[in-house]
């Protein structure tokens, strides 16, 4: 019978087979390699353009806090000149209150009666005169009372006096101011 020795070619097909199996092992470990390279890089890059999204964000928001910084002072100034604007306002219709309200006064005041005291302290207006009866006075408070500046008008004393050798009505009377300015506390 005859014998073949088989072996050497097992063993080439053995050592073939480690071979290749060496080969892909090598090769799968490559292709992993490049693979987790490609990851690792797409990562890097998400993470870079998410941090320079982050920092143009911030800037974003510094500006904005900057210009939310500006309308605040703007608010304020503008809330400074309206107070101010007010201020002027009320002074410019103040300042001719009391002159209108000696014009209406003397539009209001009968012939033949004279008043001798006029004097305003906080809203409420003295007056006080002379006149010929007591119809004069009585005409003379209602008028005040109609008037746009006056009401609240009441007699406080009439009595008769003699002026100049004519018998007469010595009178005083008070009244409040229809349009009285409040005082403002004083701000600390």
């Amino acid at each position: 019978m005859i014998k073949i020795n088989l072996l050497p070619v097992r063993a080439a097909k053995k050592k073939e087979t480690i071979k290749q199996q060496l080969a892909i092992a090598g090769a799968s470990v490559v292709g992993v390699l490049l693979i987790a390279g490609v990851v690792y890089a797409v990562t890097l890059s998400r993470i870079s353009t998410v941090n320079a999204e982050i920092k143009s964000s911030a800037a974003e928001i510094e500006g904005l806090k900057k210009k939310i910084g500006e309308i605040d002072n703007l608010k304020k100034l503008q809330a400074e000149v309206k107070k101010k604007l007010d201020i002027l306002n009320l002074l410019r219709k103040e300042k001719n209150g009391p002159a209108n309200r000696l014009a209406i006064l003397s539009d209001i005041v009968p012939e033949k009666m004279w008043l001798t005291k006029y004097a305003e302290n906080g809203g409420v207006v003295a007056i006080a005169g002379v006149a010929l009866s007591e119809e004069m006075i009585a005409d003379f408070m209602r008028a005040l009372q109609a008037s746009d500046e006056f009401a609240n008008v009441e007699l406080q004393v009439s009595e008769q006096a003699e002026v100049g050798g004519v018998k007469s009505k010595k009178f005083d009377l008070t009244c409040s101011l229809k349009h009285v300015r409040k005082e403002e506390p004083p701000k600390k």
